[in-house]
């Protein structure tokens, strides 16, 4: 993927190939303004790449197609102030018209699985951060993609808020088997919730380094693990050998 300036074409992604399973949890880390956000947008088809495609399922390369397969989540939750937390969970399924009887009762049937049925009534402004959080992966995960991208959706959180609601937002997608594909900045958040990281070098972005995660969890978190800390020292050091 090239951008174009006044002073020329300016090359933010190089020869990119990563095949994502389905129901796996993959994060992409990577040098500030190396591409990470731009290699979400061009997998939810919001951007076309100069050269390639994105291929989908049975090898679906349509980007007219992806709008009912792929969810996205951003860093800020953007529910509407004015619209309770239920008028907000069902607004992606309006926008795609698909506010069928069954798809509202999927709905109601995931706050009620994820502790806010008594919310939902509230507007967004009486929900703490993690709360408000939550209500936005179930607006998306009601009209059920089978993608879900998370572009750093934890990092207006504080960081004792951001442990808890980043390990309930990984259950809640194991759950519900969505493959998820996370980009973050946030090298342990990586590390804590993915089957496998993936390194990105400095712009224009390629792939580094792809680093299978074996960690069980040990009392509900991998961060407990003498694992842990290898796995985070080698991808700092590859981190710290792009930096300019």
């Amino acid at each position: 993927m090239n951008y174009h300036s006044k002073e020329g074409e300016i090359p933010a992604i190089s020869h990119i190939e990563l095949a994502v399973s389905e129901g796996e949890f993959v994060s992409i880390v990577g040098p500030s303004g190396c591409g990470k956000s731009t290699l979400l947008s061009i997998i939810a088809g919001l951007i076309t790449p100069c050269k390639g495609e994105i291929l989908l399922g049975n090898g679906d390369s349509d980007n007219n197609d992806k709008t009912d397969k792929i969810g996205y989540m951003l860093q800020k939750d953007h529910l509407f102030p004015w619209r309770s937390i239920l008028s907000n969970v069902l607004l992606g399924l309006e926008i795609q018209k698909k506010k069928t009887p069954e798809n509202i009762k999927y709905a109601h049937s995931l706050l009620e699985k994820y502790g806010l049925t008594e919310f939902k009534k509230h507007k967004p402004r009486e929900l703490s951060g993690g709360m408000r959080q939550r209500a936005a992966l179930i607006r998306t995960l009601a009209t059920r993609p089978k993608i879900l991208l998370l572009d750093e959706p934890f990092s207006a959180l504080d960081y004792q808020t951001r442990l808890t609601v980043s390990a309930e937002i990984s259950a809640i997608l194991a759950a519900e088997k969505v493959t998820a594909i996370l980009v973050t900045h946030d090298i342990a958040e990586a590390i804590a919730l993915s089957d496998r990281v993936v390194v990105l070098t400095n712009r224009p972005a390629r792939i580094k380094n792809i680093h299978q995660i074996d960690i069980e969890q040990t009392n509900g978190s991998r961060r407990k693990s003498p694992k842990f800390p290898e796995y985070f020292d080698k991808i700092w050091k590859e981190l710290k050998e792009d930096e300019k």
